[in-house]
């Protein structure tokens, strides 16, 4: 057994706190264990949260097939009725995106270079 029923319980404690990084690294260091340990414990006690990646900007990542799906269901047609649509720079894509959610919304779009 790796961990006791005590320090089981002050893991997730803290863990429950601040799910992050920086605490399961505290942990780590406190109770002189590996990182990978601590998510492995926390992760079988039901606990640990994954980190969602972030692009730069700090958006969820989007693909570009996820995009072109998205431009389908606004245009109300098959996504492979738009084949290549996807070999498109991935800005060109939002802003076509983003110009449909303005037609379908009544807002005008203005495009910036």
């Amino acid at each position: 057994m790796n961990y006791s029923q005590e320090e089981s319980q002050v893991l997730i404690q803290e863990y429950e706190k601040n799910p992050s990084k920086e605490t399961v690294e505290a942990l780590a260091e406190k109770f002189r264990k590996s990182t990978k340990s601590v998510i492995g414990k926390l992760s079988r006690e039901g606990v640990y949260r994954r980190e969602v990646y972030r692009s730069k900007t700090g958006d969820v990542p989007i693909t570009k097939v996820e995009i072109v799906t998205s431009i389908a269901d606004m245009l109300m047609c098959e996504p492979e009725h738009l084949h290549g649509l996807d070999k498109a720079p991935k800005s060109s894509l939002k802003a076509l995106e983003d110009a449909l959610r303005g037609v379908s919304t009544g807002k005008e779009i203005i495009f910036q270079d």
